[in-house]
């Protein structure tokens, strides 16, 4: 019999692997910055034009800025706990689903253990 089961995947942190995910965090910080600056604009154009309520349009503009400003902030304290872990650490990416075969017969207990990949500069480096 097959059972779907959730694999952890991590990465060890290199200086490659560091660079890339402060590649990636300063990316989605910089199109979160367009997008406020895109909504003021729109909130501002939308203004002019008087054709809604202005209070209950000022407030949704608003809410979504706000989201993505907060979405900054967490991107922000990530680059600083980036900056400060150390070489070797293991960081969870991602989970993913993995299919195992189970007999009978077989040790429950050892069979349901959380599997885990470890990647080290994309490469698969131990299946633990």
């Amino acid at each position: 019999m097959q059972l779907i089961q959730t694999v952890v995947v991590k990465q060890i942190v290199t200086e490659k692997s560091k660079q890339l995910l402060f590649d990636n965090y300063h990316s989605r910080k910089l199109q979160l910055q367009k997008e406020c600056d895109q909504l003021l604009f729109e909130m501002k154009r939308v203004e002019k034009t008087k054709t809604f309520p202005p209070e209950a349009l000022k407030k949704q503009f608003e809410k979504e800025i706000q989201m993505r400003k907060e979405k900054i902030k967490l991107l922000e304290f990530q680059i600083e706990q980036l900056h400060i872990l150390p070489l070797g650490s293991e960081l969870i990416e991602k989970e993913v689903q993995a299919l195992m075969d189970v007999n009978e017969g077989d040790i429950w207990d050892e069979q349901m253990g959380q599997p885990e990949i470890i990647i080290k500069d994309g490469i698969i480096k131990e299946i633990r």
